[in-house]
């Protein structure tokens, strides 16, 4: 049973007069505060805080916990997000107090371990996107897409091509428009095709002289590998157009196949979706971007490079090798304060170390593995409408349920609370009808998939008026979450 105590503001459960500390009586002579501070300055009553014992906030703070989805507790099949596991082993190893204690302040003579680490995690994406040249600075994905759109600005700019257009499929991430139009281009979408791929000769139709870049995500939003990713490729450099490519899904081809080798120009990395760094309420993040050696010299700086010698030294000397920070010749200036969110990038470096190369080829195969099982085990109630294979993930529709028992995408997520799994992304993307997109990843095993399986199958057996208002576990069932995000209620609860 849960605690209904858990579930009270604070406020509520405040009493006047308690405490959660006693402090002795103090031995410094009083003053009046109007002695000591500007009346204008002084509050005319004491703020209203809740009144608490030590154990009402623990047990509060505590019981609280217990109602939160987290990735530590529970199997979070959420489709484009990669929910892996966070290995605790990166945790520890990221706190060292070598790494955490370094000031970004600090001059480079010493911070050459730091220097060190973030060059090899540079060399190490350069390796895997298969582009030579790599900025750590983007703080998450999205300003990733934003940063390598800029430095795709810049490179046109200098070279007095008026290139307006970014096109995208309509399966495309909503942040692939969202950072296109930011960065000042104009969005072309392309419809919607018939097999969930890109339509050759609706792109074709697509591109001309103001073409700059395409936008694809490989594999796709559906699931699916691009077979034609190649020709693509092909296609935008005949035109002198670029072609980027969305990392949310590099799960599924790490050391298996690379951007840079099928066409790509310019990349980003999820590093809390890829290697493993913690989601965690909406930061922090890393969106490193990878780039063809044409457009490093746009790269937002600090970049690390190494070089032989002292820190400063005049002239090759032989000497030990050295790193140090440095700036692009044609750098489209900083996307952030210092350097990035060094924290995460430390994760995902020691996630990278780690595994090595064939680890990171064993964890694409396994995540690839999990997704086909369970699309396979779902698909006499949850079919897929493209493809009988999938890549990492799959997109499963509730479409015949819908049709003919009245049985929504949105009715099975909220029931899936009530057995203890997040549930799936559901009504994204928007190609699908009462969409479900699933995404085991390669940390879950096959008792979980296998439990997981089973649950769906009991569900879409329950009575659809039942399932109408799951979750019947939570202390919150169905908000109305549009209102809720378009017309926010925010106001200081007082204890009266």
């Amino acid at each position: 049973m849960r605690n209904k105590l858990a579930t009270q503001p604070l406020f509520k459960l405040s009493v006047p007069g308690r405490r959660g500390a006693v402090f002795p009586d103090s031995d410094v002579p009083q003053r009046p505060l109007d002695e000591l501070l500007p009346a204008e300055q002084l509050a005319t009553s004491p703020p209203e805080l809740p009144e608490l014992t030590e154990p009402d906030v623990i047990r509060h703070f505590v019981n609280l916990s217990t109602l939160n989805m987290s990735v530590d507790a529970n199997f979070y099949p959420l489709g484009s997000c990669t929910m892996k596991y966070n290995p605790k082993r990166h945790e520890r190893l990221a706190g060292l107090t070598g790494l955490v204690d370094l000031h970004p302040y600090q001059s480079e003579d010493r911070s050459q371990g730091m220097l060190q680490l973030l060059f090899e995690m540079q060399q190490m994406l350069a390796e895997i996107a298969g582009l030579p040249a790599v900025s750590l600075q983007p703080a998450a994905g999205a300003q990733g897409e934003f940063t390598a759109l800029l430095v795709a600005a810049a490179y046109f700019r200098e070279r007095g091509e008026e290139r307006t257009q970014v096109l995208f499929p309509s399966s495309a991430h909503g942040t692939n428009p969202a950072s296109a139009a930011l960065a000042g281009f104009e969005c072309v979408q392309m419809d919607k095709s018939k097999n969930g791929l890109v339509d050759l000769d609706a792109l074709a139709s697509h591109l001309s002289e103001k073409t700059a870049v395409f936008m694809i995500t490989n594999p796709n939003t559906l699931g699916l590998f691009e077979p034609d990713i190649a020709k693509i490729s092909q296609m935008l450099h005949d035109v002198g157009g670029l072609v980027y490519v969305d990392g949310a899904n590099m799960n599924a081809i790490l050391g298996v196949t690379r951007p840079g080798d099928f066409g790509g120009d310019m990349m980003h990395y999820n590093v809390h979706k890829t290697f493993t760094g913690p989601h965690g309420a909406g930061g922090p993040g890393a969106g490193p971007i990878a780039v063809r050696d044409f457009l490093a010299d746009y790269l937002p700086g600090p970049v690390v490079t190494k070089r032989a010698g002292g820190v400063n030294p005049p002239v090759d000397s032989g000497e030990d090798e050295t790193y140090h920070l440095t700036t692009p010749t044609k750098s489209i200036g900083r996307m952030r304060t210092f350097f990035g969110n060094v924290g995460i990038l430390v994760r995902g470096y020691c996630y990278l170390k780690t595994l090595g190369a064939q680890g990171l080829r064993d964890v694409s195969d396994n995540a690839v593995l999990n997704a086909n099982y369970l699309m396979a085990k779902v698909a006499d109630i949850l079919p897929t409408e493209q493809g009988k294979l999938c890549m990492h993930e799959f997109v499963a529709t509730a479409r015949i349920l819908k049709q003919e028992r009245g049985i929504s995408a949105m009715d099975i997520a909220k029931r899936l609370l009530d057995f203890g799994f997040h549930a799936p992304t559901v009504y994204f993307p928007l190609v699908v009808a009462e969409a479900m997109m699933i995404e085991p990843t390669e940390t879950e095993s096959k008792e979980t998939l296998d439990h997981f399986a089973e649950t769906l199958h009991r569900i879409v057996e329950e009575d659809s008026e039942f399932l109408h208002l799951a979750p019947h576990e939570a202390p919150v069932s169905r908000p109305d979450e549009v209102t809720a995000a378009r017309k926010p209620v925010v106001k200081w609860m007082s204890q009266k």
